[in-house]
């Protein structure tokens, strides 16, 4: 284990705050290689994507750099508009 990956095990078990970002950024960056490995399979640029999905093409960019706090109410409207569905698993 790193050291990196030490201190953010420790810290989260004794600041809840922190262990949540940490969490949520987990989340935004697996997400954000789903969604742009999704539109890399459709062939779409970011604006086109975007029009496909009803969202602007800024979104889709900071979605994709992992900047964005995504819900799973949004991955769920990206994955039906490009005639996917959405699988979650724990793991």
């Amino acid at each position: 284990m790193s050291f990196i990956d030490d201190y953010i095990e420790k810290r989260s078990k004794t600041d809840l705050v922190f262990a949540k970002a940490v969490h949520q950024e987990g989340f935004n960056l697996a997400a954000a290689k789903a969604v742009k490995q999704l539109r890399g399979s459709l062939g779409l640029t970011q604006s086109a994507f975007a029009t496909l999905v009803g969202q602007t093409q800024s979104t889709i960019s900071r979605i994709e750099t992992g900047d964005f706090d995504l819900s799973v109410d949004l991955l769920g409207q990206i994955a039906s508009a490009a005639g996917k569905r959405l699988q979650i698993e724990f793991v």
